[in-house]
């Protein structure tokens, strides 16, 4: 099953400062802190957004990163974010780059809350990537460059996810090293 419907899977959570299974769900309502991937693949000085599918459980329908889930349990960060590559956007063959540990907090709407401990990765991509949406996760895809991004959230932010927000006002510099996706 979709990891969008399937919110029984368990993820890494920390409870009581001991890391350990929590159902997705149950993480989400409580707040719990939890580890988290998220990947931005770049092409070309731009940066692949997805439109998250309206059957999510939260945040249905709104733009973000390229590709962002929860490991589960025991999965390594690196092996995750190349599974979710191909789950959610049928993209293989790409090498995740990690590019840093992040914490944040943030309300996701309907009661419940993301507080994430992220790995966050880049993938380069060439001019022929293949891409095949998985209708389930993604219902649309663009790909963007820094500033329109960046544009684009400052007039619209209720179209965007709360953590790319975070990423992009708080993370961007460390995210996109040496002017990647800042053209």
């Amino acid at each position: 099953m979709a990891e969008s419907t399937d919110t029984a899977v368990m993820i890494p959570a920390w409870i009581n400062g001991t890391l350990q299974p929590v159902e997705k769900l149950e993480t989400h309502l409580k707040g719990l802190r939890h580890k988290a991937v998220s990947v931005f693949v770049l092409r070309d000085g731009k940066i692949l957004m997805q439109q998250r599918a309206l059957g999510k459980y939260h945040t249905p329908g709104k733009w973000a990163n390229s590709c962002c889930t929860h490991p589960h349990w025991e999965e390594a960060p690196n092996i995750c974010a190349v599974r979710r590559l191909q789950d959610e956007l049928g993209i293989t063959g790409l090498e995740v780059e990690f590019r840093q540990n992040l914490e944040y907090r943030a309300d996701v709407g309907d009661g419940l809350i993301e507080h994430e401990v992220v790995d966050v990765f880049v993938a380069h991509a060439s001019d022929d990537l293949a891409i095949a949406l998985n209708p389930e996760e993604v219902m649309a895809i663009r790909w963007m460059d820094f500033a329109t991004l960046a544009a684009e959230i400052r007039a619209t932010p209720d179209l965007f996810t709360p953590w790319l927000k975070i990423y992009m006002r708080d993370h961007a510099d460390s995210i996109f090293k040496n002017g990647e996706a800042k053209a």
